[in-house]
């Protein structure tokens, strides 16, 4: 076939295209050197900190006050079942052991988040599910805290963002509606804890706190946790939870959950076994955090000190903020 002009272009075109491909590819790169962790950081959504006043549509729609934590960017909102009369393994469990759900609230530059947890009973719980459903709030988790348990309850966990604070909170009201968690009580008298509190703090490394008769430990890992680039302070519940529930003569109940990368979780489950510690559920609490998060919930009753004893090789089997 003749090398004519036509052939030529056909042959030099391509070879063209093939010169211009690195240069295309050298001019487009938009990734700056300067992107370091600092700047990944800075990318993140960061909560920002609120007044009362910012969540008065919450409070007025729920007819319930809440906590401010993490220096005023998170609020939370108590949601304890004390209506309820539940034993496990013989033991009448108090709200603050293991029956206490909440609603935490945040606002971030894109809008406002709801992450909570809420307990109910198996009669409740598709009602519950529709009511959610039906408001756009995604359950992210379902489970128990209990390895027995009379009546059966189960812990929904609820998740959501939204540009308006109030609408969040008439689908939280729609799920207790369906619900007979009843309206909050004046704080009472808080009540003596008859367990060796001192002897606890210093098994486990860290200070308690007393709170409705239950002697409480609630520790933040050292990472920064992350929903879907959302920075998620400690009080929307991205903690481990002890609690000592008192049973006279120094012994408790525990009931709690660590809070566990995956490479922690056969080693947190041999801590507690080797100490004599039930486990209940593993389980995620969340769709889309990162570094990703397994819950382990535990029940035991013996000596409050001995058991302190026991979930320290635990405690210490995870990335936990040191004590201070």
């Amino acid at each position: 076939m003749p090398f004519t002009p036509a052939r030529a272009a056909r042959v030099v075109l391509p070879l063209a295209a093939l010169l211009l491909v690195p240069l295309a590819g050298c001019g487009t790169d938009t990734t700056p050197a300067s992107d370091t962790a600092a700047d990944a950081e800075h990318r993140r959504h960061q909560p920002i900190p609120t007044t009362e006043a910012d969540w008065k549509p919450v409070t007025d729609t729920l007819g319930r006050t809440g906590k401010f934590g993490d220096n005023n960017t998170v609020y939370r909102i108590g949601l304890p079942r004390t209506d309820l009369q539940v034993t496990s393994g013989g033991v009448e469990i108090k709200p603050g052991l293991s029956l206490g759900g909440y609603a935490a609230f945040a606002k971030y530059r894109d809008g406002v988040m709801l992450m909570g947890d809420l307990v109910v009973t198996e009669a409740e719980l598709p009602k519950v599910t529709d009511a959610l459903q039906a408001h756009g709030i995604a359950q992210t988790a379902l489970h128990k805290h209990l390895l027995q348990q009379t009546p059966p309850v189960w812990w929904t966990h609820i998740h959501a963002m939204s540009d308006d604070p109030a609408a969040l909170a008439q689908g939280v009201q729609a799920a207790l509606d369906a619900t007979a968690i009843p309206a909050p009580a004046p704080p009472g008298q808080q009540p003596p804890i008859d367990l060796d509190t001192a002897g606890i703090d210093q098994a486990l490394g860290r200070k308690g706190t007393a709170d409705g008769g239950i002697y409480k430990f609630s520790i933040a890992r050292k990472e920064t946790i992350t929903d879907d680039g959302h920075v998620l302070p400690p009080t929307f519940g991205v903690t481990t939870a002890i609690n000592f529930q008192p049973l006279g003569g120094g012994r408790a109940a525990i009931n709690g959950d660590f809070v566990m990368t995956a490479p922690e979780v056969q080693k947190v489950i041999q801590a507690l076994r080797t100490g004599g510690i039930d486990l209940v559920e593993v389980h995620n609490h969340s769709l889309t955090e990162q570094p990703r998060l397994f819950y382990m919930h535990f029940w035991a009753v013996d000596d409050g000190v001995t058991l302190a004893k026991a979930l320290r090789p635990a405690l210490d089997a995870t990335n936990l903020q040191p004590p201070g």
